[in-house]
C-alpha cells in the first residue's frame, strides 16, 4: 500500500468541566503553549486549536471553554462554542479528574450521547491519586454511558500520553496533512499573544478582577531602528476601580503584568520585543454583544 494513502489525520475536540486540564493536555501534546493555564476556573473563553504533526499522522487538538452555568453573554458563548464543536471533529476527548462521577458530569454525558463521533473518557490528574482509585472512578462512567474507551493520563507529566496517541490514531481517517508541518497552532499570533498577557492577569490578581478583564492586541509591527517587534495590547475591565487595581500602586501591578508576559510572548516568537500596554473601562462587556463582536468572539448566534 502505498504510505500516502496510510496517513491519518483528523479533528479532536477537548470538552470537560473547568480546570480539567484541557489547555495543559493541548500544551503538552503540541510540544509548546498555545492555550494559557491558570488555577482559576473558565481561563479559556475560546475555542484555540493546537496541531500535533509526525511523519504517520496530523491531528488539530481543538481546546473549548469549560462546561458551566452561564451567567451573562459571554458565558453562554463559551458554552454555545463547547457544544458546538461537538458535530464538527472526528473523536471526542471528555476530560474529567479522577473522581466518581456527579450530576455535572452526567449532564455532560447525556450531551455526549447524541453525538455521532466516539468519545474516550480522559481521566486526568492521575498522578496525584493512588492507582487503587481509579476502577471505581471508571465504573461509575460506565453506569453512566458508553465511552469508545477509558484512558487515565496526566497531563503535567505526560503519563500514558504517547499510549493515548497510539490508540486515538486507529480511530481516525485516512487523509492528508492540513496544515504545514511546523505550524502548531490555526490562531494568529496577536490571538495567542493577546491570551498570554491575560494569563498574567489570572495568575497576578484576585476576585473578579482575572474574569472581568479582555485584552485586544492593537498593534505588532517590526521597528525598524531597534529591531525588536512592537505590540501594543489594550487590556479592558468593567469598573473604574478594577482598572486602579490593575495599574497597581505607582503603577507597579501593570509593569508586573508586562514584565511576565513579555517573557512568555518572546519564548513564543522566539525574538525580542516592546510590549506596550493601556487599560481602558467598557462597562459591562460580558453583556455587551457589540462589543464581544468587536473583539473577535464569533456570537452571530446570541442575540
Amino acid at each position: 500500500m502505498d504510505k500516502a494513502n496510510e496517513h491519518r489525520s483528523g479533528f479532536v475536540a477537548l470538552i470537560g468541566r473547568p480546570n480539567v486540564g484541557k489547555s495543559t493536555l493541548l500544551n503538552y501534546l503540541v510540544g509548546q503553549k498555545v492555550a494559557i493555564m491558570s488555577p482559576k476556573p473558565q481561563t479559556t473563553r475560546n475555542k484555540i486549536s493546537g496541531i500535533y504533526t509526525d511523519p504517520q499522522k496530523q491531528i488539530v487538538f481543538v481546546d473549548t471553554p469549560g462546561l458551566h452555568h452561564p451567567e451573562n453573554k459571554l458565558d453562554d458563548f463559551m458554552d454555545k462554542s463547547s457544544l458546538s464543536t461537538l458535530n464538527e471533529v472526528d473523536v471526542i476527548f471528555f476530560l474529567v479528574e479522577p473522581k466518581t462521577a456527579g450530576k455535572r458530569e452526567a449532564y455532560v454525558t447525556d450531551l455526549l450521547s447524541k453525538v455521532k463521533a466516539p468519545v474516550f473518557l480522559i481521566i486526568n490528574k492521575i498522578d496525584k491519586v493512588h492507582p487503587d482509585t481509579l476502577l471505581p472512578v471508571i465504573q461509575s462512567y460506565k453506569q453512566l454511558g458508553h465511552f469508545a474507551e477509558y484512558v487515565p493520563i496526566s497531563a503535567t507529566q505526560g503519563n500514558n500520553v504517547n499510549e493515548l496517541l497510539t490508540t486515538l490514531t486507529t480511530y481516525l481517517p485516512k487523509g492528508p496533512q492540513f496544515y504545514d508541518q511546523d505550524q502548531i497552532t490555526d490562531r494568529p499570533e496577536y490571538f495567542v499573544v493577546a491570551e498570554l498577557i491575560r494569563e498574567q492577569i489570572l495568575n497576578l490578581t484576585n476576585q473578579e478582577v482575572p474574569h472581568a478583564a479582555a485584552v485586544v492586541v492593537e498593534n505588532m509591527s517590526q521597528h525598524l531602528k531597534g529591531g525588536k517587534l512592537q505590540i501594543e495590547a489594550t487590556i479592558y475591565v468593567e469598573r473604574t476601580g478594577q482598572k486602579g487595581i490593575i495599574i497597581g500602586k505607582g503603577g507597579q501591578m501593570l509593569k508586573q503584568i508586562g514584565i511576565a508576559s513579555r517573557l512568555q510572548i518572546e519564548t513564543l516568537l522566539g525574538e525580542k520585543i516592546n510590549l506596550k500596554l493601556w487599560v481602558k473601562v467598557q462597562k459591562n462587556w460580558r453583556t455587551d454583544t457589540f462589543f464581544l463582536k468587536s473583539i473577535g468572539y464569533n456570537i452571530k448566534d446570541l442575540s
